[in-house]
């Protein structure tokens, strides 16, 4: 009975909020002008107009602008950065070595049998971009997507080509002439060299970054590294230069999914409806306020439309194509400053505090440390520990053992049973080590290494070059006469003999069992 009434309850209580929350919509709608609700005049079904986005200037701007070039710095420069990892060793700092079946990350080193760490990584992404969207929306989408990054370059190129938003439209417009030529084809071209770089930078992390632009420059280069040049030069072409916001639109599911993972204390882009409604222009405001009637902020100049990148106006509410770049807030402060009023008529602002100044009542501080938001951080830090401790700890060495499966077993002429294994070594340091390697099992079993022979004292001693493994072929063989069972379990032990570093594998020792 008590959980019953706790979900009626609970029931009634979310009913009421939403009701509540419904009628403050309501009334938010019922401000909005004629223009804006008039949704039965609009088509349900219409092709999408190219956006020509006007720039703009001011402080989100500038932190895209400052974002963008420590993005693509990063991108294009890193693998031209060094790091040395010993004699041998390659000494760029982060590379994918596909060849050698590394990962090299600074003073990362991830082995293939380690690629669990890659998943620790995507989960850390995970939680990161699930952190981000609580506190402020899709800002990763605004500032940090490689599809907003590159994009923007591609306008800003556009821009210096063409001129504004007004000379693209303009241009766009004329009748084909030399003109129209020579910059819609110095546009594309520069778009083309910008692809061009993007594609080749990315195939300089799978490769000696120099010595990979030599062989590609003197077409000494393997095909596939021309191939993934060309594949990843069309993609970012046709996605930076052509699609476009359809991309953030149509293609990318993450708009889809963060609806999901937000709540109504996140900040996002906010057009202040009690404050900017009734909009009109200047004249038209100046005509309300003497016939006594209320004028908000908004002069309906649209300028936060022309300089979205998505084509979203912002005074609509939130919609799936806006981004979260704050682009408008720029814009309309501006202009706000123009006309002598205040700033933050658009403003990162939670549906809370929207709520709350409908209600006319009194907004409440951003609560960045919710619920949500700390199960974010706590796990955040909880696959951060767990990786670093499990790297930093991991052993230095290693070794697998597979049994011969054709044949199982072999008898031997003299009354023995004889088993072969296949014994791999690792020596996961920069440096030549030495390991020992023995068996334990049943009484006066013998072994032996192919191709190796023991020390005086009978024992195998193998030496292993840096950062590389060693194949071993291993006959174990019991002694005539002997009975055993089908399956003996027996024990391969490694012990590096400098450090003492002990590794031990289990396998079976297969019989008839007579």
């Amino acid at each position: 009975m008590a959980a019953v009434a706790f979900t009626v309850s609970k029931s009634l209580s979310g009913t009421l909020i939403a009701v509540r929350m419904k009628t403050n919509r309501q009334k938010r709608n019922s401000w909005m002008s004629q223009t804006d609700m008039a949704s039965k005049d609009e088509p349900l079904f219409d092709s999408d107009p190219k956006i020509y986005p006007q720039k703009v200037q001011g402080t989100f701007r500038n932190i895209k602008w400052g974002l963008m070039v420590l993005t693509l710095g990063v991108y294009y420069l890193l693998p031209f950065v060094r790091w040395h990892r010993g004699e041998g060793a390659p000494d760029q700092a982060v590379l994918v070595d596909l060849p050698g079946r590394r990962l090299y990350f600074f003073f990362i080193e991830i082995w293939p049998q380690e690629i669990y760490y890659l998943t620790g990584l995507l989960i850390l992404a995970a939680m990161v971009l699930f952190l981000m969207n609580a506190i402020a929306g899709r800002v990763w989408c605004g500032y940090l997507c490689w599809q907003t990054v590159w994009t923007d370059l591609f306008m800003a190129v556009e821009r210096w080509v063409e001129g504004g938003r007004r000379g693209m439209m303009k241009l766009d417009k004329e009748p084909l002439s030399l003109r129209k030529i020579r910059l819609k084809l110095t546009k594309h071209f520069l778009w083309i060299i910008i692809a061009m770089l993007t594609g080749g930078a990315w195939v300089l992390y799978f490769a000696d970054a120099p010595t990979l632009i030599s062989q590609l420059w003197h077409f000494q280069a393997s095909f596939n590294a021309y191939l993934w040049i060309a594949i990843l030069t069309g993609t970012t072409y046709l996605f930076a230069g052509w699609a476009r916001e359809q991309v953030c639109v149509y293609m990318c599911p993450w708009p889809r999914i963060q609806a999901a993972l937000t709540d109504d204390e996140a900040l996002n882009v906010t057009y202040l409806v009690d404050r900017g409604e009734p909009r009109g222009s200047l004249k038209q405001q100046k005509k309300w306020l003497s016939q006594g009637q209320p004028a908000g902020d908004c002069v309906n100049c649209l300028q936060c439309v022309h300089v979205c990148p998505t084509g979203v106006d912002i005074r609509k509410g939130l919609q799936l194509p806006c981004i979260q770049c704050g682009l408008c807030i720029d814009a309309c402060d501006a202009v706000m400053e123009k006309v002598g009023k205040p700033t933050g008529l658009i403003t990162y602002e939670s549906e809370v505090n929207l709520e709350l100044r409908l209600e006319g009542k009194k907004t409440k501080r951003p609560k960045i440390f919710r619920p949500r938001t700390l199960i974010y951080m706590f796990a955040l830090m909880l696959v951060t520990v767990l990786m670093g401790w499990s790297y930093f700890t991991r052993a230095s060495s290693g070794m697998s053992v597979l049994h011969d499966r054709n044949p199982i077993y072999v008898n031997l002429s003299g009354g023995g049973v004889r088993n072969a294994y296949t014994v791999r070594l690792l020596n996961m340091k920069i440096e030549h080590r030495t390991f020992r390697l023995e068996t334990e099992g049943f009484k006066g079993m013998k072994m032996e290494i192919v191709g190796n022979k023991p020390d005086s004292s009978g024992e195998y001693v193998i030496d292993i070059p840096q950062d590389s493994t060693m194949e071993l072929r291993v006959l174990l063989t019991s002694p005539p006469g002997l009975k055993l069972a089908k399956s003996v379990p027996v024990t391969f032990k490694s012990t590096e003999l400098e450090s003492g570093e002990v590794t031990m594998v289990t396998d079976n020792f297969r019989s008839s069992g007579k």
